[in-house]
């Protein structure tokens, strides 16, 4: 047969489907890729779960879990029935023929091209919209738990009469309730309008009608569904007007109504939702008339008024009524805000009471005296000593301590209370010095010890230290001195953020002194990984396949992670606020931390809002130091939870601090048994919990106008604070609040106290001055004193400027500046005082052949008088209320046979007698109490030395000038 193919003969190349073994190849690849996916999600649930198991709050985990899966699938198959069943209804109602024109032709290719795949195309659809839902929905599972579990306040909004929490728990949910119908009907309004498009019920440009009468009907009741969520919203809108914020100059951020909302807002409100139901009333009519005509003239009508009435109308009251006389038509709207604002944020029975500020200049004895029991006074400053700790203490290279330390009272070797200042050893893996995977988290897993240094005083004798290093109270590795025996070893820390697999083959290193000791963690916290699928899991978590097949874990090997005492109060209770200051204490030989908590709200009607972020920064705010807010703005706010997290084992309490709180009430019903009663805080543990100073910082935040009752003198801002900038610090940032303890006036003992100052606003002079009873074992705790400062008296930043200027501190600086040292000044303590104020600062030398701060003066000032500038606290007091006086008289000598007491001697030289007899029964008194024990005899033999030196002083100051004879 003749060749027809005109080419080159040969051998064909099949070109056909793969081999069955490249098919089954490729099968198993994808299936392998499909379940590496699914493993990767599984694992990081799967970790949760064991983690929240560890930890024994797995009911926080599905709780969470439950209600978040709930709220996916209610709401992903509503979203997904709404749209699927509008898209089907639209196919159902379609035209039997369509029109012959060029638009109805072109739209045959998509119907064709559809036609076989309609089915999976509605599932596509349904599902997408479905899965956006549902997702979204998750993220309000908090606002479901609130609204399903809330319990009552117990107060009535002053303009609707309805209780708090619906403002707080309900209209947050059915605002998301609200939102989610819109979505929908907007969503299927869109999927029926281009369903009927494609299917002939609308046409553009076809010549007839435009749209079908079924078509009129289906999307004429999807915008009077439409119409009537607008109604819905209005209505709410009116609920909504108690918790609005504006911006008002006399208040900040005002929220609640104001004259225009109660007079023009409100009824348009009204009005409009009236509007509405008439113009949804006209949408659902057009399933008999057929016709557009009304519904749209309805809707025209409704979107005027809201032009006319919700706009326009408002605009005219505010500008006609309220600005003329604002202060007249506000002031019952401000004294409401007033109310609920100072309830809101627990500053209601703060009362500012009139101080003098200045003190009395003829009782310069009697206030030395007094200045003695006045205070704790705390000269060293916990943040500025933390590098001496470092120095001092640190003792191994991976150990560090926090820039701020804590201030703490434990008890001293004279069995009273005493202001400490403490911090823990932790680790820093960045100071290891061979740095690779086994000595990161297995070798180097913990840190050592608490140290403590006294708060009132530092080193004076050379023999036993370097003169104005701290006097430490515990310390050395291990630690002693006054803390007794507890457990040293620190796994959770605020500085520890890397994960530790500990318990296992692999011996952790414990510390060395003389030599290497090592360790295995027989903690209880962790998870177990002797499980391959654990250990499979926590290799894709941590993407660290070694976890998998390291021989360094083990039988009994644990996986330790979440290590900050926030980040652990966060993960167990996410429905908190965590203060951003955690801080150790040593209780019943364990160190624990103390975590203070908060409930909020931003939806307490009247009260203004205000923003953690913002309110609670300050000069030493850092990201380690900040607090971590679920709500950033709040207008509620409650330390009601006291947590502690264990620093060996991390295991994780929390406290009922408030009981009367309705959030956290609420909380407990959302998660029954998470948080224990108050009753079961421990005597040893509620010694060390202190008043928070986030709270605090927010109180004072709101005190700087709210200390104002009165709506008139509200409104005029005439008596506005501010608080003022850390002088201290170059940065213009706000001061800290202090722990201190002292003796408020009216009161016989020292308190421990959080403690700060106001200026008034836009002045640098000294205002008020605000402490809190920050003691938790006091009766008064959480009391609020405002001391209002009725006479011109120096404010911080002046007494520091002043200072600057001393000559003494001049030649100070000077001569540190030869030895290549720095000045630092520490924390300006403010201690009300016999009617005036006593500003004491401690000044630090840094650098030289010591690279960490000593204490070397005291810079004291009373009462607007100039400010001194000493070697020790002693003599700075001694300076500023004895100072030397003119020349005295002679003495006379009684008659004979008169046994009255004989006059005190007077004249220049006595008083400096007095004053050095004063200074030698002081130092007596200080010797007394440093013995072991304390000699109480001694002691109180010194005192009473010193109160006759003190009067003798006095009286040699008070005696007039002898007169001279020429």
């Amino acid at each position: 047969m003749p060749d027809r193919g005109g080419g080159p003969t040969g051998p064909r190349i099949r070109v056909g489907r793969p081999s069955r073994r490249i098919r089954t190849l490729l099968m198993t690849l994808g299936v392998l890729a499909v379940l590496a996916m699914v493993f990767v999600m599984f694992a990081g649930f799967w970790t949760d779960w064991l983690w929240y198991r560890s930890v024994h709050y797995s009911s926080v985990f599905t709780t969470t879990l439950w209600t978040k899966v709930g709220l996916f699938a209610v709401f992903g198959l509503l979203m997904a029935a709404a749209v699927g069943l509008n898209i089907w209804l639209a196919h159902r109602l379609r035209p039997p023929l369509s029109a012959m024109s060029l638009e109805q032709q072109s739209l045959d290719r998509y119907r064709m091209s559809i036609a076989p795949y309609k089915k999976w195309v509605l599932l596509g659809i349904t599902a997408l919209v479905g899965l956006i839902a549902g997702a979204s929905a998750t993220g309000q599972w908090r606002t479901w738990l609130m609204w399903v579990n809330g319990v009552s306040f117990g107060q009535k909004d002053p303009q609707f009469q309805m209780d708090v929490s619906f403002y707080a728990f309900d209209l947050p949910w059915y605002r998301f309730l609200l939102g989610f119908g819109f979505a929908a009907a907007v969503l299927s309004l869109i999927a029926a309008a281009l369903t009927h498009y494609l299917y002939g019920g609308l046409r553009i440009t076809s010549p007839g009608a435009r749209a079908t009468g079924a078509a009129t009907g289906h999307l004429s009741v999807l915008l009077g569904v439409f119409v009537s969520l607008k109604a819905v919203a209005y209505w709410l809108d009116r609920y909504g007007l108690a918790v609005k914020s504006s911006d008002f100059k006399a208040a900040g951020n005002w929220t609640g109504l104001r004259y225009v909302d109660a007079n023009a807002y409100l009824p348009a409100k009204t009005i409009l939702f009236c509007i509405a139901v008439i113009c949804a009333v006209l949408f659902f009519a057009t399933l008999w008339r057929r016709t557009w005509q009304l519904p749209v003239i309805g809707f025209g009508l409704m979107v005027l008024s809201a032009i006319l009435i919700g706009g326009l109308y408002p605009a005219i009251v505010q500008k006609f009524q309220v600005q003329p006389n604002e202060q007249a038509k506000e002031s019952p709207y401000i004294k409401k805000n007033i109310e609920a604002t100072r309830h809101a944020y627990g500053i209601d029975k703060a009362k500012p009471e009139d101080y003098s500020g200045k003190g009395d200049p003829k009782r310069k004895a009697q206030q030395r005296t007094d200045a003695t029991t006045a205070a704790s006074y705390r000269l060293v400053d916990s943040n500025v000593v933390s590098p001496a700790f470092q120095q001092l203490q640190q003792e191994r290279k991976y150990y560090q301590f926090p820039a701020t330390l804590d201030v703490d009272r434990y008890t001293g070797t004279d069995g009273r209370p005493q202001d400490t200042v403490i911090g823990l050893r932790e680790l820093n893996i960045t100071g290891i010095q061979k740095r690779n995977w086994i000595n990161d988290h297995f070798t180097y897993t913990h840190g050592y010890g608490a140290i403590a240094a006294k708060g009132t005083n530092t080193i004076t004798d050379p023999d036993q230290g370097t003169v104005g290093s701290p006097d430490f109270t515990e310390s050395g590795l291990p630690t002693t001195g006054q803390l007794g025996k507890y457990e040293q070893r620190i796994y959770y820390g605020e500085k520890t953020e890397q994960y530790s697999i500990v318990g296992g083959p692999q011996k952790e290193l414990d510390y060395e002194k003389n030599g290497e000791e090592t360790t295995s963690y027989k903690g209880k916290s962790g998870v177990n990984l002797s499980s391959p699928l654990n250990r499979a899991a926590y290799a894709v978590a941590f993407s660290e396949p070694q976890i998998l097949y390291s021989g360094a874990v083990g039988d009994g090997s644990r996986i330790l992670y979440n290590r900050t005492p926030k980040e652990r109060v966060e993960a167990v209770a996410p429905w908190l606020t965590i203060d951003g200051d955690a801080y150790p204490a040593v209780v019943n030989g364990r160190i624990q931390w103390i975590v203070d908590a908060y409930t909020t709200t931003n939806g307490y009607p009247y009260a203004s809002r205000t923003t953690l972020g913002d309110t609670t920064a300050d000069s030493l705010t850092t990201n380690q130091r900040a607090v971590v807010a679920q709500q950033n703005q709040v207008n509620y706010i409650r330390n009601s939870v006291k947590a502690t997290v264990d620093a060996y084992d991390g295991t994780i309490n929390l406290y009922q601090w408030d009981t009367e709180d309705p959030v956290l009430k609420t909380w407990m019903k959302a998660f029954p048994g998470t948080v224990k009663s108050k009753s079961d805080i421990a005597p040893a543990l509620k010694a060390h919990l202190r008043y928070p100073q986030d709270m605090f910082k927010v109180q004072r935040e709101l005190l700087t106008r709210y200390h104002v009752t009165e709506a008139e003198q509200f409104y005029s801002g005439s008596d506005a604070w501010q608080v003022p900038d850390d002088p201290t610090n170059k940065d213009t940032s706000a001061v800290p609040p202090y722990y201190l303890s002292l003796k408020m006036p009216g009161e016989k003992s020292q308190k421990f106290s959080l403690t700060t100052t106001f200026t008034p606003a836009g002045r640098p002079n000294l205002g008020a001055f605000m402490a809190v009873d920050a003691d938790a074992t006091s009766k008064n705790y959480g009391a609020i004193r405002l001391l209002r400062v009725t006479e011109t008296v120096q404010g911080p930043q002046q007494v520091q400027s002043e200072l600057n200027g001393v000559p003494e501190v001049a030649t100070f600086v000077r001569d540190l500046r030869g030895t290549d040292s720095d000045i630092e000044y520490g924390n300006l303590l403010t201690v009300p005082l016999d009617g005036g104020f006593l500003y004491i600062e401690p000044v630090y030398a840094r650098g030289g052949s010591a690279n960490y701060p000593l204490l070397k003066k005291v810079a004291v000032a009373y009462g607007g008088g100039k400010p001194v500038f000493k070697d020790s606290l002693t003599e700075a007091l001694n300076a500023v209320f004895l100072q030397e006086g003119a020349e005295q008289p002679p003495t006379t000598t009684p008659p004979p046979g008169d046994t009255t007491k004989p006059p005190p001697a007077t004249g220049d030289a006595a008083l400096k007698a007095a004053i050095a007899d004063a200074q030698k029964a002081y130092d007596d008194a200080e010797a007394a109490l440093e013995k072991k024990p304390t000699d109480w005899e001694a002691y109180g033999k010194a005192q009473a030395a010193l109160q006759d030196a003190l009067a003798r002083a006095a009286a040699a100051q008070a005696s007039p000038a002898p007169k001279t004879t020429p």
